[in-house]
């Protein structure tokens, strides 16, 4: 594909902003790590690849055992007619790859006349039902969850081998999305192909298996999604739901938009259909009933397609209108469709920025919005792209998205609001947004002002250099702050200083957003001090330099079993150096935080320059950890020395405040209580969804 001028002016910027970072990043970082940011940056990275599908091995009969629990989650119902080979090894894979969840498996087998009733009974753990007559498929699943015993029914296709983690995938989703009201799996086919990502119905009732025969991993149909309806080849409900509702409709005997007819009914509940592609199942599609639509059972499909339209015909009204292809955007409608542009997937375990956009995007989803994300650099981050997806939000990458300006060309048109985070983004995706988006609203997230950080750092480092740099920066931002419709900021603080540079400009406050956490062991059973802090962050490496070198030492002089512990990931070698001095660990990254936010009895912020509001705070005081901190880092953070948190900004007073802290258990709990409070006041989801619906859905 030739590139376009779109292409090119896309690429000039993104090299001129390289170019621009690249020179700052020398001058306060040197150069091997500038270096190591650069490989980092234009490191290659290979397409996810799905796990190989899996089959069981074949074989002739021999008796084995599945799961099976007296108190199930789930019961699992196969409905069967003859065809006993699908059947074992649909058995087979589960009892290979059993779930995490208690479970029983019904057979119910209506009428089979080949060797089924003779390997049926030989399964251990299976429960086998034989009705007496062919009642056909309904009747069958009808007369298995009379029999469950499970709170869900999963209805499961013999001519199905379950991938692993399957049941999981589809039971957690109801724990997650608690208006979930029936949960299909991902149907592919024993290719690789996808075969079903969900169904689409249209307003004379026919229906689209959406994304047939194209990638299970294709960012369209990787995601967890509503949909008009599932297959009922693989699909769980609430078992109290699914009686509530008669179970399956007779009218349709004996078979064909039985599953269409559930879901529209559990939709009319003001419950939710969802598509959760983290449970996959091979589908031999057409094993039992064939695909000549002219005779046998699959002939039904075309009758009861008539009576699917007469019954539902008030709900069809508003689906879309048949003959038209559905898309990505049109699948969602009318939902509103969000689009959000960061640098790079976010990580919500390695830094604050991260979190606060992943619980932004979460609560847009929670509020009714379709959110698209695409990262600048097209990376697909093994677990954090799959935990978007988890939770709704269509997560872009390569090699699915290759250009940006093409990506934005075919899907711009979609998007009601696109939001840019970070100056260096916006300035690149802007132009683009505007061109091939022109009806969206354009919002610009600062995530802080990075001139109003690189300005107090160069004051700090008493660097002219940088000040002009930080000025330029400074520049920049303001001249997006103009182009946007609406800029976020994280605090007060700096939404009065874009007041006073541009009075006309939109500018609201979403700061960091954080659930309350359980507050950990008591002040007796904690020990230590804990920093938390990315080190690609200037600020937070010259925080750590100081406080080791400086404040420490004072510290270890009179409390040499004080620990403390800096986590963060990438510490350079001056950090690491630090170890050096007795009673300090530098940890790096740490897989899981929270030993150190429920064990550690202090956490610190040491900051000396920096912007925004700052995220280690925030996570410390959501787990009742109270905080020693500078003047800087409680910046626009509604805090209060004394109250809920300890400043100072001096060496020996930043250690008698640690000290004093550290052996007071009645100051201790009491910051640790004033600092929850703080942050279900002014740093929850709650506190910034009025401004969150503001900007983005009205």
């Amino acid at each position: 594909m030739s590139m376009s001028w779109a292409d090119a002016r896309f690429m000039l910027e993104r090299m001129r902003g390289l170019v621009r970072r690249g020179l700052a990043s020398l001058r306060t970082r040197g150069l091997g790590p500038t270096w190591a940011r650069v490989r980092r940056q234009f490191a290659r990275r290979a397409p996810p690849i799905s796990a190989p599908l899996y089959f069981p091995v074949g074989g002739p009969f021999a008796p084995f055992a599945v799961p099976a629990s007296d108190a199930p989650r789930a019961s699992i119902v196969i409905p069967v007619y003859n065809q006993a080979s699908y059947t074992l090894a649909c058995l087979r894979a589960l009892a290979e790859h059993p779930p995490v969840a208690a479970c029983e498996i019904l057979v119910v087998d209506d009428g089979s006349r080949d060797e089924t009733g003779e390997w049926m009974p030989q399964v251990a753990g299976l429960r086998y039902h034989r009705r007496s007559t062919n009642g056909g498929f309904i009747a069958a699943c009808n007369d298995g969850a009379a029999l469950a015993k499970g709170d869900h029914l999963v209805f499961l296709n013999n001519d199905t081998v379950p991938q692993p983690g399957w049941l999981d995938a589809l039971l957690d989703t109801f724990e997650s999305h608690p208006s979930a009201g029936l949960v299909g799996a991902q149907l592919i086919y024993p290719d690789g192909r996808l075969q079903e990502a969900g169904g689409v119905v249209f307003d004379d009732g026919s229906a689209w298996n959406y994304g047939r025969f194209d990638s299970p991993d294709d960012p369209r149909y990787a995601s967890l999604r509503d949909a008009d309806y599932c297959s009922g080849a693989a699909i769980a409900i609430p078992a109290p739901l699914f009686r509530e509702l008669g179970g399956f409709d007779t009218r349709y005997a004996p078979a064909y938009y039985e599953d269409t007819d559930l879901a529209f009914a559990v939709r009319a509940r003001g419950l939710r259909v969802l598509c959760q592609p983290a449970s996959r199942v091979v589908h031999l599609e057409g094993i039992t009933s064939g695909t000549d639509t002219g005779s046998g059972t699959k002939a039904y499909q075309v009758r009861n397609r008539g009576v699917f339209a007469d019954k539902w015909k008030d709900a069809l009204a508003q689906q879309p209108r048949a003959g038209s292809v559905p898309t990505a955007g049109s699948v969602v409608q009318p939902r509103r469709q969000i689009l959000v542009i960061d640098a790079e997937t976010p990580r919500p375990h390695h830094d604050s920025a991260s979190l606060r956009l992943v619980n932004l995007m979460r609560m847009l989803v929670d509020d009714g919005a379709h959110v698209v994300f695409l990262p600048a650099d097209l990376h697909h981050v093994e677990g954090d792209t799959e935990r978007l997806r988890h939770l709704g939000i269509e997560a872009w990458h390569a090699p699915f998205a290759t250009r940006p300006a093409t990506w934005l060309r075919e899907h711009g048109a979609r998007f009601d609001v696109v939001m840019l985070s970070r100056h260096y983004v916006a300035a690149e995706f802007l132009p683009l947004v505007r061109r091939f988006a022109p009806q969206a609203r354009v919002v610009f997230d600062t995530v802080d002002l990075h001139f109003l950080r690189e300005r107090r750092g160069a004051e700090l480092a008493g660097d002219a250099g940088l000040k002009r740099a930080a000025e330029r920066t400074r520049d920049r931002e303001l001249a997006l702050i103009r182009q946007a419709d609406a800029t976020l900021v994280v605090s007060p603080v700096e939404r009065e200083m874009l007041t006073e540079l541009l009075p006309d400009a939109r500018v609201e406050v979403v700061a960091n957003l954080h659930e309350l956490a359980a507050t950990g062991l008591p002040f007796e059973q904690r020990h230590d001090l804990v920093f938390v802090g990315g080190f690609r962050h200037p600020p937070n490496v010259d925080a750590v330099r100081w406080f080791g070198s400086e404040v420490f030492p004072l510290i270890h002089a009179r409390r040499p079993e004080i620990r403390f512990h800096c986590i963060g990931v990438a510490p350079p070698p001056e950090v690491q150096a630090l170890q050096a001095q007795p009673g300090i660990v530098v940890h790096g990254h740490v897989a899981e935080l929270g030993p150190y936010m429920d064990g550690a009895r202090i956490a610190l912020a040491p900051l000396r320059f920096g912007a925004g509001v700052k995220g280690k705070i925030n996570l410390s005081m959501a787990h009742g950890q109270p905080v020693v901190a500078t003047s800087c880092a409680i910046e626009g953070m509604h805090l209060s020395s004394g109250h809920d948190v300890l400043v100072a900004d001096d060496a020996a007073g930043f250690a008698e405040a640690v000290l004093r802290l550290y052996g007071d258990a009645a100051l201790w709990q009491r910051l640790s209580d004033h600092g929850r409070d703080n942050i279900a006041r002014h740093f929850s989801l709650d506190a910034a969804r009025d401004t969150v619906r503001r900007v983005f859905l009205r």
